[in-house]
This record gives C-alpha cells, sequence and structure tokens, in this order.
C-alpha cells in the first residue's frame, strides 16, 4: 500500500477565502467609524452644542390715537359706559299690582302707562268725596234761595216802615236774618270749596294707582308681576316690592372713568378722547371731556371723570366696559406720517446708547434697533424699527444675542 506524501501545495491559501476575510474586518473598521462618530455628535448636541433658552414676548400693537395725522394719547384709563337718566320707576302708594304692560328690552314714551294698581278702595273714597261735594253745592244752592227771600221781605218791612204800618223792631229782625242767611251761604260755600279740594285729592289717589314712565327710554328690567305688593318704601321684608321697572334714557350716555389723581393734570374739559368698547376692540368711538368731579376719592386716590360721545349709536349700552385714550396736541408735521407701535418698557435694552430689542423670528431672535418717542406708564411707544405684529422678548437671559435660538413660553 502506498501512501501520498505531503507537499507543499497543500498549505496554499485560496484566494478566494483571502479576499472574503479582508471584507469583513473592513466592514467592521467602517461600523466602527460610523459609531463612533454618531456618538461624539450626540455627546456634542448633548453637552456642548447651544440649547434654546426659554422667553417670554410681548407683541407690538398700534397705539390707540397713533393713526396719521392723529394726536398722541397722554393718559390710557378705563371705566364704564352709564346713564345720566336711570330709574326705578315705582308707584306713590302702597297696593297691590293687577296689571303689568312693560317688558325687558321695550321702548317706552314719556307718560306711557307701566302698571296699574287696584284702585277699588281709592274710587270708592272718590265717590264719596264727589257725593259730599253734591250735598254742599244743595246746601249752598238752597241758602242762595232763602236769602232772596230773605231780602224781599226785609224790603217790604223797610215800604212798611216809612208808611207807619211796623215799628223799626221788625225791619231790624227782617235785616238781622238777611245777615244770618248771608253768613250761612258763604259757609256753604267755602264747604263746596273743601269738597272740590277733597274730590281733587281723591282722584289724585286714583291717578296714583296708574304708573307712568317719567321719561321717554328702554325698560331694562321687569321687578314686578301682577298680584304683587309695591310700596314707594321697603315694607314687609321681602314680600313687598319697590319697584315696577328700571327705565334708561338711551340718549344720555356717557363714560365714567376714574382716573388716579396724580395723572388727573392730564385732563381738561373738552380734550378729545378715543374709546374703545370692550366687546368691539376695533371700533374706535371719537369723545372728548364733559368734565371733572370737583373731589377726589380718598379710599381710591382717584378722580372721576366724565367723557361724552360725539355720537350715539345703539350698540352702545349701560354698564359695558370701555377703555379710553386721552388725547394731547397734535404731533409735528414730520411725526404725522410716523405710525406708533406701543410695547412694554422692560422689552427695550440698551446697547452702546442704542435702544434696541430683541425680536422672535421663527426659533431664534434677531437684533433690532428702535426709536421711541416720550411716553408714561409701563408701555413705551416705538416710531421706528418695529412693525405692527413683532413678537419682542420681554423676559429672557441677559446674555441674549442676535441669532440666538429661543424657545417662547
Amino acid at each position: 500500500m502506498s501512501t501520498e506524501k505531503p507537499s507543499l501545495s497543500g498549505l496554499r491559501i485560496d484566494e478566494a477565502a483571502r479576499s472574503g476575510g479582508q471584507g469583513r474586518i473592513a466592514a467592521w473598521v467602517v461600523l466602527i467609524v460610523v459609531l463612533g462618530a454618531a456618538g461624539a455628535a450626540g455627546w456634542y448636541f448633548l453637552f456642548k452644542a447651544p440649547r434654546p433658552v426659554p422667553v417670554r414676548v410681548a407683541v407690538a400693537v398700534e397705539a390707540a390715537g397713533s393713526s396719521a395725522g392723529g394726536s398722541p394719547a397722554v393718559l390710557n384709563a378705563s371705566g364704564y359706559v352709564t346713564a345720566r337718566r336711570r330709574a326705578t320707576v315705582s308707584s306713590k302708594v302702597t297696593g297691590k299690582v293687577v296689571e303689568v304692560h312693560v317688558e325687558e328690552g321695550m321702548a317706552v314714551q314719556k307718560g306711557q302707562v307701566l302698571a296699574r294698581l287696584d284702585d277699588a278702595t281709592s274710587r270708592k273714597y272718590l265717590e264719596l268725596a264727589e257725593a259730599e261735594l253734591v250735598a254742599a253745592r244743595r246746601n249752598a244752592d238752597e241758602s242762595g234761595v232763602r236769602l232772596k227771600q230773605a231780602q224781599l221781605t226785609a224790603g217790604r218791612t223797610g215800604a212798611l216802615l216809612k208808611d207807619g204800618i211796623v215799628g223799626q223792631a221788625d225791619l231790624d229782625r227782617d235785616e238781622a236774618e238777611v245777615n244770618a242767611i248771608k253768613a250761612r251761604l258763604d259757609l256753604y260755600r267755602e264747604q263746596v270749596a273743601v269738597s272740590e279740594r277733597q274730590v281733587a285729592v281723591r282722584r289724585n289717589d286714583v291717578d296714583d294707582t296708574v304708573i307712568r314712565a317719567p321719561f321717554s327710554g328702554v325698560a331694562i328690567s321687569k321687578d314686578a308681576q301682577p298680584g304683587e305688593m309695591v310700596s314707594p318704601v321697603s315694607a314687609g321684608g321681602g314680600f313687598t316690592r319697590t319697584g315696577i321697572s328700571t327705565i334708561v334714557d338711551m340718549s344720555s350716555l356717557e363714560i365714567e372713568v376714574d382716573v388716579n389723581e396724580s395723572y388727573i393734570n392730564r385732563v381738561t374739559a373738552g380734550q378729545p378722547v378715543e374709546a374703545t368698547i370692550d366687546a368691539y376692540p376695533e371700533w374706535k368711538i371719537p369723545a372728548h371731556v364733559i368734565t371733572m368731579v370737583p373731589t377726589a376719592d380718598r379710599q381710591k386716590a382717584t378722580v372721576l371723570v366724565r367723557i361724552g360721545f360725539e355720537k350715539l349709536d345703539p350698540r352702545m349700552l349701560p354698564d359695558m366696559g370701555v377703555k379710553v385714550a386721552f388725547l394731547g396736541a397734535a404731533p409735528p408735521p414730520e411725526a404725522r406720517a410716523m405710525s406708533r407701535l406701543t410695547i412694554p418698557k422692560i422689552a427695550i435694552r440698551t446697547d452702546q446708547g442704542q435702544d434696541i430689542v430683541y425680536v422672535v423670528a421663527g426659533d431664534h431672535v434677531e437684533r433690532r434697533a428702535i426709536r421711541q418717542s416720550p411716553s408714561q406708564g409701563e408701555t413705551a411707544s416705538v416710531i421706528a424699527g418695529l412693525t405692527a405684529g413683532d413678537r419682542v422678548v420681554i423676559d429672557g437671559p441677559p446674555d441674549l444675542a442676535d441669532g440666538r435660538k429661543v424657545e417662547v413660553r
């Protein structure tokens, strides 16, 4: 049996196997490099890359009275729409309501009947007074007839006295009778006058059971129903009403504003005002100062200012909230074309003597140089550098810089 001898050719490495091993090694090297790069990038973004800083912003808005050619606002305040003529209509007498002719929102005219009370007792008293008047007049008529007869009798007695048929005593008796009847007639006439006045009083009592509108306006409440008792004064606990309806004269609407006494020197009678009702924020209403009530509230340190509308509108309702801007003198011609924006003063920073703000644009901030005009209070009036709607940073880190990423909160 023959045995093959090993040869050196058996130790030769196959080229295909050699190339497959090198590919696996290269793949592992690439994978390790990619993972290292990803880890380095992750470490950079987690620990080294700048994170967005939280900031709070405010929106730049157009100031009241800042339109072209308008006057600047020297003071802003808030108040309420009020009516100078407003009354809760009640009765002059205590009685039971039998009819109510008014509803909320109804327009009423002066003298219009709003309600009626039970007038049965008042009418009975009126009938009694009228009967007493009739009796007094009849007594007066009877005394008038008796007076005429007594005067005729006294005349005849005087003629007989001249003829010597009767004595002086007879004439004196007849004249005394005439005088007595005259006195009785005067008494009856006075009683007639008293009875006429009594009738007038009773008729007035009946009229008092009819409740009428004291002036033209709109009913804003209905406070009583048929069957309830009403009284001009509070009586009977909660079972007696003191009013039928509340009426407001819509032609007397105005604005009442409490102005801090520290700023009252900026308000003058006749001063133009721009009012904005809270329910209609885009509606700018021209108005003017009527007067300042010449006293201060020591508890609130304010002075009441009355403001009148230049023109009334049905959208104006009593007790609506309203904001007003007291306007100053017109700006110079070169400044009239500038629109004024208002931002909180805390948004303005100073950099080398220049007023700047940081405006949020997307996820970062932009540095803006601005120009501002003199202003009062906590808001600044910006005339250049911003546009309406820009969001300015009002609370952020002191080292905030242009291009810094931010997160709005």
